[in-house]
């Protein structure tokens, strides 16, 4: 008796270790779409001139890097940005995700994004500049992507 329960606790483990090392492979096409997709709905929240919802995309610690400008870490350092660049009537700014890479494990991904920008310039004329642009993201436990660094990177003017 006590050698039968031995192999029934040996399956047992057994049995656990196979279903804790299964891992659902991750969708990674289907995530990438996703990630996608959020980039997009946070360019409609910027078009829009929406603080807080273009704010909320970003991670609470995420660091952008732009070309010319002092670096900005944290939700409160982007959020004077955001309102900086909000409060310039000739300030526009949209973009689109051109691909995307989510990791093997599904919780990291970044984006490679083509963006435009509009800003006035020293006489006040609006100014277009096109941007190459590489953000990385990381999936939260709800399920939603949040954007943790954002660098962007001129192309020249148009």
């Amino acid at each position: 008796m006590r050698h039968s329960s031995f192999l029934q606790l040996l399956l047992f483990a057994g049995c656990l270790m196979i279903v804790g090392c299964d891992n659902d492979s991750v969708d990674r096409d289907a995530e990438a779409e996703q990630l996608m997709q959020a980039s997009r709905d946070w360019s409609n929240a910027a078009q829009a001139r929406d603080v807080e919802k273009t704010l909320e995309f970003w991670a609470e610690d995420a660091l952008v890097i732009t070309a010319g400008q002092p670096d900005m870490q944290g939700r409160e350092a982007i959020r004077g940005m955001i309102e900086g660049s909000f409060a310039d009537p000739n300030f526009s700014i949209s973009w689109e995700p051109v691909s995307a890479k989510i990791s093997e494990s599904g919780d990291m991904g970044y984006l490679i994004e083509d963006s435009r920008m509009t800003m006035a310039d020293s006489t006040g004329s609006p100014v277009v500049q096109e941007f190459r642009s590489v953000t990385i993201w990381k999936k939260q436990a709800d399920g939603s992507w949040k954007n943790v660094v954002d660098v962007m990177s001129p192309l020249g003017e148009g």
